[in-house]
């Protein structure tokens, strides 16, 4: 691989990438570099680095809209959101930890890339539901915008949620523009300790599936097996449990978990997690934090996304027959998955995983296993093809991430 190149504005990245177009050479397309292990494990003629594209360009408050560029520290805008009671709804997670580097580390090009979401997916939607506009250069090298700062901006294709979750193979995200949200005021957590009667994943499924069909407004849901549990903070202790996250003003949370408690009343003994701990512990949740191994071999680790009222039980059906640990979000809908260190397993988890009806994506694995094995569910007949075309119709050449998502692609 050549020296890295270091764009310090559009015009520099346009001509970087179109320069690769002419010379048919590949590129890998960085910005922070803490989800460089995200994908398959590929080799690239040279390094993009788009860190220097980095600052918010526009906020306004009042509109709830902010335009940041691509290489811009997730953190600096957070703390920008914070100053002014604002989030990113979607509640991105931060997976550096997880895949072996430092907290903190992502940028927002990065997250909207890789469609990174937490547990208030459930009440907000994902990343891509969040996205307004963008500016980018395709594989060809030509820069192009799409989309605007109001929802109602889309004639034609919404290529800004078409370019989030497609990891940097379509194009080269420059600009960011996206719709931010109030900062709740306050929020608590019920805790269901003990999961009864029955068995444990059972006894989670019914009272997810409750408490999600109540109009007690939880905007987070989780099972989290006895192990999980006395790994996560003040949670040591409860055995199996279920979390409902309520946020809002503190009247509405107090009333929603009076109702939420007498529904969960049968299923076993009742917690509630005030503010600070409930934060801590949602926080853990989103950055996947009993999975952080801190080993020199790690742990195999799968996202499976799935039918939630069947999460809990194929969770515990995968780590029981492949000798493993999981934990359900989205109220049971997204299972993480944690195996012993070397191969992924990738035909038992997604035979397993198509028999109960979903996808699962390998999240880490060493290079060698995520070159040999699908990274992400494997693309078949009328999906593939089309996937080809939308590839091509931005970067014919596959100059961009080539194979980082799917082999030739």
């Amino acid at each position: 691989m050549t020296a890295p190149l270091t764009p310090r504005d559009e015009a520099d990245l346009a001509e970087a990438v179109g320069g690769a177009f002419a010379r048919s050479e590949t590129l890998e397309v960085v910005g922070q570099g803490s989800r460089r292990a995200l994908g398959r494990a590929t080799r690239s003629d040279a390094l993009l680095d788009v860190s220097a594209l980095s600052g918010i360009t526009l906020y306004e408050p009042e509109e709830l809209v902010l335009s940041a560029r691509a290489g811009t520290p997730l953190s600096d805008i957070a703390a920008q959101l914070d100053a002014h009671g604002q989030m990113l709804a979607f509640e991105p997670a931060d997976l550096g930890p997880l895949l072996g580097g430092p907290a903190g580390s992502g940028s927002l090009g990065g997250t909207v890339a890789v469609n990174l979401c937490g547990p208030r997916r459930l009440s907000a939607g994902a990343a891509r539901d969040h996205m307004l506009g963008l500016r980018a250069v395709s594989g060809r090298g030509e820069l192009f915008k799409a989309g605007g700062r109001v929802v109602k901006n889309v004639t034609g294709y919404d290529l800004p949620r078409l370019f989030t979750g497609a990891f940097g193979t379509l194009g080269v995200l420059t600009e960011l523009t996206l719709k931010v949200m109030p900062k709740p005021p306050a929020e608590e957590t019920l805790l269901v300790c003990g999961l009864g009667p029955g068995e444990p994943a059972d006894a989670a499924s019914r009272a997810l599936t409750s408490a999600m069909g109540s109009s007690c407004e939880v905007s987070g849901a989780a099972f989290l097996p006895a192990a999980i549990a006395a790994r996560l903070p003040d949670l040591e202790g409860v055995g199996d449990a279920v979390a409902f996250r309520m946020e809002g003003v503190a009247p509405s949370i107090a009333a929603r978990r009076e109702r939420l408690a007498g529904l969960m009343a049968a299923y076993g003994t009742l917690e509630t997690l005030p503010e600070a701990p409930s934060r801590a512990l949602w926080a853990a949740l989103r950055d996947v934090q009993p999975f952080h191994d801190g080993k020199a071999a790690p742990r195999v680790v799968w996202r499976i996304s799935t039918a939630p009222a069947g999460g809990p039980a194929l969770a515990e059906l995968l780590a029981t027959t492949l000798d493993g640990e999981a934990f359900c979000d989205w109220a049971g809908g997204l299972i993480w998955l944690a195996l012993p260190p070397g191969a992924s397993r990738a035909v038992e988890v997604r035979r397993a995983t198509a028999r109960h009806g979903g996808h699962a994506t390998l999240i880490r694995a060493d290079a060698a296993e995520r070159a040999r094995v699908p990274v992400f569910q494997p693309l078949e007949g009328a999906l593939a093809a089309l996937t080809r075309r939308v590839k091509a119709s931005f970067d014919p050449k596959g100059v961009l991430n080539r194979g980082r998502m799917h082999e030739g692609m």
